[in-house]
């Protein structure tokens, strides 16, 4: 059974260490590279021990200031703390701190680290939702030591963001979000945060995969990366060579080592405004069950790419439009719908009330539907 773990604790893990040498990557701008020197003759002359090391410092030294650490308190009831994650859900939550042991229902209190980055200079910090979950108190510790308080501004908790306010701060450093539509796979990555507890932790990998879908939600889009991410590294910034924000750093499967996962940068953009102004996310959706096509369901033509309609709800936006079970929608927009999961990210990226076009393939023919979304319930966090 996979596990994926969300990366919140205060929980001390020991981690067999690795040998890795022989490291040959390069950054393409803003970072220096020790370049290979040849063998020499005199065997007691001292040479290089790695002659073809990345030197990351420039990187740290542009972005480290905006990146911070965060402390929660939270009182929450016994029955949650408990469950540890939703039931089926294949994400394990680290347990937040505190006693275990008390009443069901009882309130207690508890303790958690997590990691957040600058997006301006008014100190506005982006994290992970899970992060600040219930929090009664939220503390930032900033790169110059100091300690500051913070207030939840808002959280989307399907796509697991959130965006803290800090009080009585302004002029600080901050980062910029890169494209995570451009970072490609093998693409060098560099990780910042908070692993139980020890700040300003500096982790260096590859991108290993985009598009994965880890059982999250229905919005599963994580960039995959073997840079060394731990719990408290939640909310924590992915950065390429440009010192750019591609990713937040967000789960990891406990079962293997270098196996990371980040929600990218281009989602993050999209979540920003509503965030700030509202407070929260208002998506729209179509009202439909779905499921991916083969080739024993694709009743429509042979092709199997697109989202299968399974079935289509009363009185929902798609019966409004005219949608029928067994059609197969493969684009929103025009942008192409390969799997089923695929639709839920495009119609969420969409406003109720917003007018998409669906193009379908029915009976073997394409047709193309206007459908006025309507608004999917926000969710709720206890």
């Amino acid at each position: 059974m996979r596990t994926t773990t969300l990366l919140h604790s205060t929980k001390l893990v020991l981690l067999p260490m690795t040998a890795a040498l022989g490291l040959a990557l390069a950054f393409a701008t803003g970072c220096s590279s020790a370049s290979a020197q040849p063998a020499s003759t005199n065997n007691n002359a001292p040479g290089p021990l790695l002659v073809t090391a990345v030197d990351v410092s420039p990187l740290v030294t542009k972005v480290k200031g905006a990146v911070v650490n965060i402390t929660v308190d939270s009182s929450r009831k016994q029955a949650r703390a408990e469950s540890d994650g939703e039931p089926g859900s294949p994400f394990e939550f680290f347990f937040r701190g505190g006693p275990r042991r008390s009443a069901p229902g009882a309130r207690q209190q508890q303790h958690a680290l997590g990691t957040g980055f600058l997006i301006d200079a008014r100190g506005h910090i982006l994290t992970n939702a899970h992060v600040v979950e219930g929090a009664d108190v939220v503390k930032v510790k900033l790169a110059d030591e100091r300690e500051l308080r913070a207030k939840v501004k808002g959280r989307d908790e399907r796509l697991d963001v959130a965006i803290l306010e800090l009080e009585g701060s302004t002029n600080l450093p901050f980062v910029p979000l890169g494209s995570s539509e451009t970072l490609k796979v093998g693409e060098t990555v560099v990780a910042i945060g908070n692993p139980f507890g020890l700040g300003n932790t500096v982790t260096m990998g590859i991108v290993s995969a985009k598009g994965r879908a880890i059982g999250a939600g229905p919005y599963d889009d994580f960039i995959q990366t073997d840079a060394s991410i731990n719990p408290g590294n939640s909310g924590g910034p992915l950065f390429n060579a440009r010192g750019e924000v591609v990713g937040m750093n967000t789960a990891i499967n406990p079962n293997g080592q270098g196996i990371g996962f980040a929600i990218p940068s281009d989602e993050l953009k999209r979540v920003i405004d509503p965030l700030l102004q509202n407070g929260r996310v208002d998506r729209g959706q179509l009202g439909i069950r779905i499921q991916d096509v083969d080739a024993a369901k694709a009743a429509a033509g042979a092709d199997t790419r697109g989202a299968l309609v399974g079935e289509v709800m009363e009185n929902s936006a798609a019966a409004r439009a005219g949608l029928r079970q067994g059609d197969v929608i493969v684009s929103v927009d025009g942008t192409v719908i390969p799997h089923a999961r695929d639709l839920s990210r495009a119609v969420g990226r969409h406003a109720p009330r917003e007018t998409v076009k669906l193009e379908v393939v029915r009976s073997g023919s394409r047709v193309t539907i206007p459908v006025v979304l309507d608004a999917l319930p926000n969710a709720t966090t206890d």
